[in-house]
């Protein structure tokens, strides 16, 4: 299905779910490289930006969250820009859906901000990306905040729940860090002056805008960064606690098992049908059940002087 925005020189085609038909169409029309359209085709692409002598074919990731709300995918935008137009193509991210929408009705009820955003194709493509850009730091802000989550609940929550949500927030730091690194360099690109663009310099300069993308997309590999060593801090942390609850355990088990053994001894040897000394008197018992006492309080205080001069 292809969508078009016109406004006076410059169009924005939106072309999802493309068919046959339309790849058709981009060769014919816009005689643009096969090699292209084979990358259309595909998924799964690497994040490029190749330069023709009249285009060029961005391929971007943007990630977004699955319908689980959990887990992080990516998405791939790809875009062929010209001279006086923009083609997004293929099952493109959801951002770019909605933003085509937002254009297409605010140029109907004639805004002048949103005219202005269409003047050129460069300040078009900037403002896409730019939108990508805000939607992506809501993202990496929200894994922050995750945690964060982490690091106030690490003392609070069951063990079971804080592994997953550590297994969970480091699977997607990963995946946000093998995403942002490669792109960094496309987008390099543009700020160093390695993509020229379509408009005259003297009428707009967008090195500047270019830099604002750069910036923006830097701070977030930033901060995806110093997620990435947090968590992982976090993680460590969390296998002491754990580490240092179990010796716990295992140190009250043992006292008990220590305390335990002599009394079971004791009990199990005047258990045995055989006469022994003072089985016969009545304050037998109580003469066993002192000597059992003696013995957990001699232990209780020998493990705790133990304990206590490590």
């Amino acid at each position: 299905m292809i969508e078009t925005i016109q406004h006076k020189s410059i169009r924005w085609l939106d072309i999802t779910n493309p068919t046959e038909d339309d790849y058709r169409l981009l060769l014919d029309d816009y005689q643009f490289h096969p090699l292209d359209i084979e990358d259309c085709r595909g998924t799964n692409q690497r994040p490029k930006i190749d330069e023709y002598d009249d285009y060029y074919f961005l391929i971007l990731h943007f990630p977004y969250f699955d319908n689980g709300n959990k887990f992080i995918r990516i998405r791939e935008v790809k875009i062929f820009w010209g001279k006086d137009y923009i083609i997004t193509v293929g099952k493109a991210h959801w951002v770019v859906k909605k933003f085509f929408d937002e254009i297409q009705e605010d140029l109907s009820e004639g805004d002048e901000d949103t005219q202005e955003m269409m003047a050129t194709s460069d300040q078009l493509l900037y403002h896409i990306l730019n939108r990508l850009m805000l939607e992506t730091n809501t993202l990496v802000q929200r894994v922050g905040s995750e945690v964060d989550l982490i690091n106030y609940d690490i003392f609070n929550r069951r063990a079971r729940s804080i592994i997953e949500q550590i297994s969970i927030t480091r699977r997607n730091v990963i995946l946000l860090n093998t995403t942002f690194r490669p792109q960094l360099r496309v987008l390099h690109m543009f700020e160093s002056g390695g993509i020229k663009g379509f408009v005259d310099p003297e009428q707009i300069d967008m090195e500047d805008y270019w830099g604002n993308i750069l910036d923006q997309y830097q701070k977030m590999f930033d901060s995806i960064e110093d997620f990435g060593e947090l968590i992982e801090g976090l993680s460590h942390t969390f296998d002491s606690l754990l580490t240092n609850r179990t010796n716990e355990i295992m140190r009250v088990l043992t006292y008990f098992s220590t305390i335990m053994l002599p009394l079971t001894v004791v009990t199990g040897f005047f258990g045995m049908n055989v006469d022994f000394p003072f089985t016969a008197n009545r304050i037998a018992f109580w003469i066993i059940l002192g000597s059992l006492a003696l013995i957990t309080v001699v232990l209780i205080f020998f493990l705790r002087r133990m304990t206590s001069n490590r």
